[in-house]
Formats: C-alpha cells, structure tokens, sequence
C-alpha cells in the first residue's frame, strides 16, 4: 500500500513509532492534514555538523525516522552544519570542544553527503551548508538574533548549568550555538526538526525563534540515543563501541552479534523495520537465530546480498565452528621485531595492524588475547624458525611471513 495515501491517524501511528520525544502532537496532526489538503510537503530538517569523517548505526535512528516522513510523501532537509562546527555543539560536554579547522569539516562533510543516500529518498532530500546563510550574517543581524534570547534561558540548559555550578568554563562562542541551530530553521522555513534526546533543548530553541520572526513554530521530535555495541556508552566512535555504516559486512555482521541479547531488543525496534507481530515472533525463537536475523537486516541495508552471505557464512565458520577465515592478509615480519634469539611479539602486532601501538600490543598478550599457529602466546618473546606464522588477535587474522 502507498503510504502517501494513508489517513493521517495512520499516518501519526507511523511517525510516532519509536519517537523519544514529539511537541507538539496536534501541531503535527495539523500540519498533515494542511499538507494533504494542499499538496505542499512538509519541510523536515536535522542538523549534522562534520565532526567525524563516517557516520554510524546511532546516526541512522535519526535518519531512517526522517525516512518515514519521505515514505509519506514529505521532504527531507539535510543540514551540514559546516559553519556551526566551527562553534562546536556544546550538547552533552563537560568541557568546551576543540574547534575544528575549515579542511577538516569540509572533508568530513563530503563524506557525509555520500553516507546520507544509503537511507535517505535522494528525490525528497535537499541537502544544505548552514555556512550558506550563517556566513553571509552581518554583524548587526548576529546582534539582533542574539537579542532574542536571554542568558539566563542559556543556562538553564543542563550541560551549561552543571559546567556553571561546577566552575568549568563557558565560553561565549557556545553560548550563540542553540541560537545558531535555531536560524537554521528560519533560513529554511522547517516545519519538523528532528535529533536526538540530547539535542531537545537547541530544538526547541528553534521554536521560539521561528516564532519571533513570522513563522509557524516548528515541531520538535527527537529519537533515542543508541546504546553502541557495549551495551552501556551512547555510540561513539571515539570510544570504539560503535558500527560505521561503511565499515565491510564481515566487520558490520560481527560487531551486531556481538551485543547482548537484551540490547538486540532495542536494535530491532530502533535500527529496523520490523513490526511489533515480527518482534513478538522473533522472541519465541533462540537468541542466538534472533541475533542472526537482526544481523541480516542491518548488515543488508548498506550491503549487497551476497556480501551478506559471505559474512554470515563466515561468522559462522569463524566464531561458531572456530575455523580459520580464507584470505587472510599477509604481512612481512617487521624488521625491528626481529631478535637473534626469535621475535619480539608486541613490536610485530603493532607493525602488522593488530594493534594501536606496542604498549596496546603488550596488553593483548598479556590478556592471553594473542595466538600464534593455534597456540596462546603471553611472552613477549618467542622463538622463530623463518616460516610463516598464523597469528590471531581476537577475531583478527594474518599471515606474517619472512621477507
């Protein structure tokens, strides 16, 4: 069935499904019914800035709720935030964020606009750089906007108020990023801003905005925050608990069977279409099946089916039947690891990628997290007579043979 053509109660059920937060309901009821009435689209904006150059599983909670609304015939507003990462959004921090330079943000933002297409319609998306309308500002016009807002509103935000109390630093450039966000919304006449549950305050910021110059006050919905793959942390890439959505499916399909049964409950509702009747099916099933399938549908929203294939057939022979995966790398064994007495096995993990540095190196192997030819290695030395080694570190793999 077109979802375009359905009654506006459906419509709202659609919508709300999965929604943190939604102010105000009627507004939005409203708005539907004056869109199908007229045939204009609804305008539904989210904000990214490029802070980092790949998006992740917790980014497409947001995206694929602004999906709904293009199934229903509306249009989608992606906004790079190019200009406002250059204040660094303060949501969420303890401590002011680094500025970013103008290189960084504008390669970051590059990959942002391939990234966006393997969930969003690219028919009912417009895509556009906050710097477009924020950089032309005169200062005259900054004043005025900051005239709109109190400081005491400011800090009344959570973040602010606790660095305030706390004595932590507040710096004035992150006092102007809610109202920056919210002129935003102006220069795009937004209808709907969706982010998530830690962006509500600079959302509804928007609303009074839009409203102190003419416009209809947006409507604010927000959606979780995804837990990453640890079960506890929001995901991040900077504390490795996340899933890039361009990472391999091998890599993709591993990380989703590595969460716990519980959080794979909340996968499902918030990274899936599954219905509640699905949901209810699956949980009178193993677990272990439910996770499967869950890594399925994930691993094939930005794969090809027969990537995913490959992965679930070699998780399978990998970490179900523990056999060795086919093509693995091959690496040349480090000149500086080698010893007249053998190998120094900390300094090879690091030269060959299996780990970050030679100090991480030394705690895999000292966690007994390292083998070499099947057998578990906790010495930092170990003989070597010139052949290749098959060396593993947790679910990675390589070759490392003699020059």
């Amino acid at each position: 069935m077109n979802k375009t053509s359905w009654a506006i109660d459906e419509q709202m059920a659609y919508l709300k499904r999965g929604l943190a937060d939604l102010i105000r309901e009627e507004d939005l009821r409203e708005r539907l019914a004056g869109s199908a009435r007229t045939g204009r689209p609804l305008r539904v904006k989210a904000g990214f800035d490029p802070t980092a150059p790949d998006l992740h599983l917790g980014h497409t909670v947001l995206l694929r709720k602004m999906k709904h609304f293009q199934d229903l015939g509306h249009t989608v507003v992606f906004v790079i935030g190019d200009m406002t990462a250059m204040i660094g959004d303060p949501s969420g921090r303890n401590v002011t964020r680094p500025p970013m330079t103008r290189e960084e943000i504008e390669r970051n933002a590059e990959t942002y606009k391939s990234q966006v297409f393997k969930i969003l319609d690219r028919n009912r998306t417009e895509v556009c750089f906050n710097s477009h309308w924020l950089g032309s500002l005169q200062f005259d016009a900054v004043i005025r906007l900051c005239s709109h807002y109190t400081v005491a509103r400011l800090l009344e935000r959570d973040d602010f108020a606790k660095r305030y109390k706390e004595g932590t630093p507040i710096s004035v450039h992150e006092l102007l990023y809610p109202l920056a966000q919210a002129y935003d919304s102006v220069a795009i006449r937004a209808d709907v801003e969706m982010g998530g549950t830690d962006q509500r305050f600079n959302l509804l910021v928007g609303r009074e905005i839009q409203r102190d110059y003419g416009q209809l006050p947006q409507i604010v919905a927000t959606t979780p925050l995804l837990e990453g793959i640890d079960g506890v942390n929001k995901m991040s890439k900077s504390l490795g608990n996340y899933i890039g959505i361009t990472e391999p499916a091998e890599v993709m399909f591993r990380k989703v069977m590595q969460i716990s049964d519980e959080l794979m409950w909340r996968y499902y509702e918030l990274l899936t279409e599954a219905t509640p009747a699905e949901v209810a099916r699956l949980r009178t099933i193993h677990p272990m099946d439910a996770k499967l399938e869950l890594a399925r549908r994930i691993t094939s929203d930005f794969h090809p089916a027969a990537e995913v294939e490959r992965a679930a057939g070699l998780f399978d022979s990998v970490v179900r039947r523990h056999e060795i995966p086919p093509d693995i790398p091959v690496a040349a064994m480090p000149l500086e690891a080698r010893l007249d007495s053998g190998v120094r096995l900390d300094k090879m993990l690091f030269r060959v990628g299996l780990a970050g540095s030679v100090s991480e190196a030394v705690r895999k192997i000292k966690a007994g997290a390292v083998s070499v030819n099947g057998r578990k290695c906790q010495d930092l030395v170990m003989s070597w007579d010139g052949t290749e080694l098959l060396v593993q570190v947790g679910k990675s793999w390589r070759r490392v043979a003699p020059l």
